[in-house]
């Protein structure tokens, strides 16, 4: 049991650190010619950029899917409906973004088409791709801001009560998926902008949340007394109920 909680607690740090880098990597560097302002024009000269960018994404998706699948069974220990509630969440949020990769990977196609047509039609091309890039931006806030602050809080609920990892890591967590909530809704009312310093800073502590997780589940893994102690105090209900 040590051992297979240990390798659990070590995929899920690398899969945390996966989906930051991917992210990273793929959102906001190898998008920029497409989400530029003359992305009719660049879409199509850095095509094998953009789709290296959608490729990091999906891998943020997989990556996504894999916290969530590999934590389940621990959480579920401690409050199996708050553990569904955060796989259900992550798995709502690695939906928005693979919509928001189709989106980009659209976008590409659309570069292609224009600068293939000889760039007639300009108006016609533009009605299309600021309809993409709209539902990109969409998929970037709901995804990874709205729904990510919603699954972040389920488990850092569940660390916080059951220790299985120090309380001031869930603490940062909590803290950090409050404010990219808020954040998520102060971009959807327009009082800031989601790229923006204030963007930023309300993303750090959630951003930072993840990384020290990680690497104290990739060193230390989960906090094996705690876990022990759980189902240490479920056996004699287990028992109990066989007897019936």
């Amino acid at each position: 049991m040590n051992f297979s909680t240990k390798k659990s607690a070590f995929i899920v740090g690398v899969l945390f650190i996966l989906a930051a880098v991917t992210s990273i990597i793929g959102g906001f560097i190898l998008y920029k010619p497409i989400l530029g302002p003359d992305y009719l024009i660049n879409g199509s000269e850095h095509a094998n950029q953009v789709i290296l960018g959608a490729l990091m994404e999906l891998i943020l998706v997989v990556s996504a899917v894999g916290t969530a699948t590999t934590m389940f069974p621990i959480l579920r220990k401690y409050n199996e409906t708050m553990a569904l509630w955060h796989v259900c969440f992550r798995f709502l949020e690695a939906i928005i973004i693979t919509i928001g990769v189709i989106s980009v990977l659209s976008l590409v196609t659309l570069s292609r088409e224009f600068v293939a047509t000889g760039a007639t039609d300009t108006a016609s091309f533009q009605a299309s791709g600021t309809s993409l890039k709209a539902l990109h931006n969409w998929t970037f806030l709901l995804g990874p801001n709205f729904m990510l602050g919603i699954n972040t809080m389920m488990y850092s609920i569940i660390f916080y009560k059951s220790k299985l990892v120090p309380r001031f890591i869930p603490i940062l967590g909590i803290t950090g998926s409050v404010l990219i909530f808020l954040c998520s809704l102060l971009v959807m009312f327009g009082v800031i902008e989601q790229v923006s310093v204030w963007g930023a800073i309300l993303a750090l502590p959630i951003f930072a949340n993840e990384m020290i997780l990680a690497i104290w589940l990739i060193i230390k893994g989960f906090n094996l007394s705690a876990f022990n102690y759980n189902i240490y105090q479920e056996a004699p209900k287990s028992d109990f109920n066989k007897s019936l």
